[in-house]
């Protein structure tokens, strides 16, 4: 397909999008794509912040960067091939909207590890253009990558499970770690840990909060529902829970040390890592070897699975713990989600706050 310019594309959008290396978000009119027989065309309601949306401002990206793929919207326009929804459904779009369509991993709905991924922003459509996220109030998406939003999902605090929800689900799934009454640890209590342990609690399994922060420890067990917690960073308390644990959920973003989680699984264990450290994490074999316990990774998940998991979550009524923000905001968010001061993701109020002027 041949590239189009930007300014040629049909649809006149706003939102706020960085310029620089320097992260700092501002006013930007641009452009979506003409919509075609496949595509849904959404007014954006709200969209959560992501961690890897502050990473991605950071550096790792060509400008302007529009971010944001947590977005929950509402239909204003479907092509002529759409039958799956009509104007004024409520709908998600998470991280990615597009991929060949094609290949036996896309055959698998597992769009997300397709080679030719198409991510909701900083990445490239087929006709050459940026792809621009939902800190904007429109979007336009091929059918395949839209999302039922169920009824009973409040479209703010439902809107980080589009990321959050799905890189702690799928793993869970895929791995076995559902079975009730084995017992699940999760490593970091921040936006993916918040929601992990819901999930895993859903699943009916006991829970364990893994922490380095004493902090955390009411949070988890009196608001969140976790059942113990360990305290990583003292040694007795991580003594006691050796090889208790049949599963662990590492969400933990930065660089730290794998054998303390290993030394807790049992026999058989598992643990996946979901963070992205900036540096490779070392990774001793002797438990692995000795304990027959494997270590696995993770990356969202692909669509079908996606509306799995926001199926589960209504139906066991799950959502993020979030902070409302106006989009006028979203600088002093970044700065904020950078030192981890959020319980535990912010969302955007894109329909009450976003205004081109």
């Amino acid at each position: 397909m041949a590239k189009r310019a930007e300014n040629e594309q049909a649809q006149k959008a706003f939102g706020w999008a960085a310029r620089d290396p320097s992260g700092i978000l501002s006013p930007f009119h641009f452009s979506r794509r003409e919509s075609g027989d496949d595509d849904v065309t959404v007014k954006i309601l709200y969209c959560g912040v992501c961690h890897s949306d502050l990473h991605i401002e950071w550096g790792f990206t060509k400008y302007p960067i529009l971010p944001g793929h947590e977005i929950v919207g509402l239909v204003t326009a479907v092509g002529s091939s759409v039958h799956k929804f009509k104007v004024g459904d409520r709908v998600g779009v998470g991280v990615i909207v597009g991929s060949c369509q094609t290949c036996d991993i896309c055959e698998q709905s597992l769009e997300n590890y397709c080679p030719k991924v198409i991510f909701t922003y900083n990445s490239t459509d087929p006709d050459g253009t940026n792809t621009y996220g939902g800190y904007s109030d429109m979007i336009v998406v091929h059918q395949r990558f839209v999302l039922q939003f169920p009824d009973n999902l409040p479209s703010d605090a439902g809107a980080p499970l589009l990321c959050a929800g799905i890189t702690v689900y799928s793993p869970m799934k895929y791995y076995g770690m559902t079975e009730p009454g084995k017992h699940l640890g999760v490593a970091g209590l921040g936006g993916l840990g918040h929601i992990a342990v819901k999930i895993g609690k859903a699943f009916g399994l006991k829970v364990t909060v893994i922490s380095t922060s004493p902090k955390k420890e009411d949070e988890a067990i009196k608001k969140l529902g976790a059942d113990a917690f360990v305290l990583s960073s003292d040694p007795v308390k991580l003594k006691a829970a050796v090889n208790t644990m049949d599963y662990i959920i590492d969400t933990i973003a930065a660089v730290h040390p794998l054998a303390p989680l290993l030394s807790l699984l049992k026999m058989d264990g598992k643990l996946v890592t979901l963070g992205l450290p900036e540096k490779p994490l070392e990774l001793p074999i002797f438990p692995l070897v000795l304990g027959r316990k494997l270590v696995g990774g993770s990356d969202i998940g692909g669509m079908k699975e996606t509306q799995e998991m926001l199926d589960f979550c209504a139906k066991h009524n799950i959502t993020a713990d979030i902070e409302l923000i106006s989009v006028d905001s979203i600088n002093m968010a970044m700065e904020r989600l950078a030192k981890s001061d959020v319980k535990y993701r912010f969302v955007i109020d894109i329909a009450n706050s976003l205004s081109p002027s």
